[in-house]
């Protein structure tokens, strides 16, 4: 009986036959089952017609009896290589033609399905000889990606790939460029969202805490928003929002409280100021809730029924005539006024300086006293004033009619419950058993201190 031969043309030969070249013949059906198994080849692709890979029973070195196959040469056009419809194995297939034409693999006969390998690209491949007239060749799919191909992955997993300096896009334009720092140990991180929640970018790594830096190109601009609406810079969460410069280096900042009510703080730097720019670009600083000023000059004021001070109007030799209350050297004098505070006063303890002379070449000190008492709507004006206080007592020049300024006082608390809309009245008093100018002390007025926590009276 005669030998036969598979389809890859391994010899099978019968019972009592061979003798004598039997050994040789099993050697060459191991290196025909060597080269199926792991053999490598090349094979020229015809660029005019189908490339046809023929079996070669009994002997090595047919192109299809190899595992990979490397398909050469330059196409004009997409070329196919076939096998016969007998063929039943797996290959690696690499497509390294010039040209930039497809491969198709397939049957040389019948319309079972082909594979078509793209340039540079490697696929496996199945001749399934699955039948006897349209047998397949089936893509296992498992051979896009190569070193040096360009392939398009779909529901690929990538584990902590390494990219090297950018990322293209369809077209094979820059979209993003990495940058490599050999000792790298800070990073980003991205994580999607489910409905109702936000995408987002973190700074994350090895560091306590790490910022995230961006950076335009020459005096390009950071810009947000969609350009159809109203953008926003928020915190995530219940965080105040800081801005400031060179991380808060010699930087004032604007801090955005969070909460209900919350405040809104700029804080220059140093002795810097909080500015503004109005309609006709003028730049000024912006005026800011805190200690404010009355003046409140003696012509304002009104000497009490008993013991009060004396009005007069004086004239000197140069200069401006002075509207006066003189208060006497001898016993303790008073004059009252009353003010109707502004919405936006605290409504705490005030402080005051008064202004005064004396037509005397005395150096004596003067010491004035002021008190305070604060009525609502339908309060009873019969109401004693508060606490007077003084600032230190002020020694006069000694020079006829100088002006004499002194301290500050201290913190004068307002008797009653000050309040929105009251109305304060005052009492100052020259307390002669502090001080000692032996003459009467003319006040041409006070200056009168008081906080503000509001910008304004709405």
């Amino acid at each position: 009986m005669a030998s036969t031969f598979t389809g890859l043309g391994v010899e099978l030969q019968a019972t009592g036959e061979n003798a004598g070249t039997w050994g040789t013949k099993t050697n060459t059906n191991l290196q025909i089952i060597e080269q199926i198994s792991g053999g490598f080849t090349q094979q020229a692709v015809s660029d005019s017609g189908d490339t046809t890979l023929s079996v070669s029973d009994g002997s090595t070195g047919a192109t299809l009896a190899h595992r990979m196959i490397e398909f050469t040469g330059s196409l004009s056009a997409g070329r196919n290589v076939t096998i016969p419809i007998d063929v039943q194995t797996f290959y690696f297939l690499k497509n390294s033609t010039s040209g930039s034409q497809d491969v198709t693999f397939k049957y040389v006969s019948g319309s079972g399905s082909s594979v078509a390998v793209a340039p540079s690209s490697v696929k496996i491949v199945f001749a399934s000889a699955n039948d006897g007239t349209n047998p397949d060749i089936i893509d296992i799919g498992m051979g896009d990606v190569t070193l040096t191909g360009t392939q398009t992955l779909t529901n690929k997993t990538l584990t902590s790939p390494k990219i090297g300096t950018s990322i293209n896009d369809t077209n094979g334009n820059e979209l993003a460029k990495l940058t490599a720092t050999s000792s790298a140990v800070n990073e980003f991180t991205i994580a999607n969202a489910a409905t109702g929640n936000d995408p987002t970018l973190s700074a994350t790594g090895g560091d306590t805490n790490i910022d995230i830096a961006i950076v335009p190109k020459g005096s390009g601009e950071t810009v947000f928003g969609t350009g159809s609406a109203a953008a926003a810079i928020t915190t995530s969460g219940t965080q105040d929002l800081v801005l400031d410069t060179n991380s808060g280096t010699n930087s004032g900042n604007i801090t955005i409280t969070d909460g209900a009510n919350g405040n809104i703080t700029i804080s220059p730097n140093g002795t810097g100021v909080a500015q503004a720019v109005d309609g006709g670009d003028n730049t000024a600083a912006i005026k800011i809730a805190g200690k404010e000023t009355i003046w409140i000059p003696a012509l304002a004021m009104y000497p009490n029924t008993t013991n009060g001070a004396e009005a007069a109007q004086v004239e000197l030799s140069n200069g401006p005539e002075i509207k006066v209350l003189d208060f006497d050297k001898d016993s303790d004098e008073n004059a009252q006024f009353a003010v109707a505070f502004p919405k936006s006063w605290n409504e705490g303890t005030i402080t005051f300086q008064a202004f005064f002379t004396a037509t005397s070449t005395d150096t004596g000190t003067v010491s004035w006293d002021l008190a305070a008492v604060a009525l609502a709507d339908n309060g009873d004006l019969n109401t004693a004033f508060g606490t007077a206080v003084a600032p230190t007592a002020k020694a006069h020049s000694g020079t006829s009619n100088d002006l004499d300024v002194t301290a500050e006082s201290g913190a004068v608390t307002i008797a009653g419950s000050p309040s929105t809309d009251e109305y304060v009245f005052f009492q100052i008093t020259r307390d002669v058993s502090d001080d000692t100018l032996n003459a009467d002390a003319r006040l041409l007025g006070i200056k009168l201190f008081f906080t503000t926590d509001a910008a304004n009276d709405a």
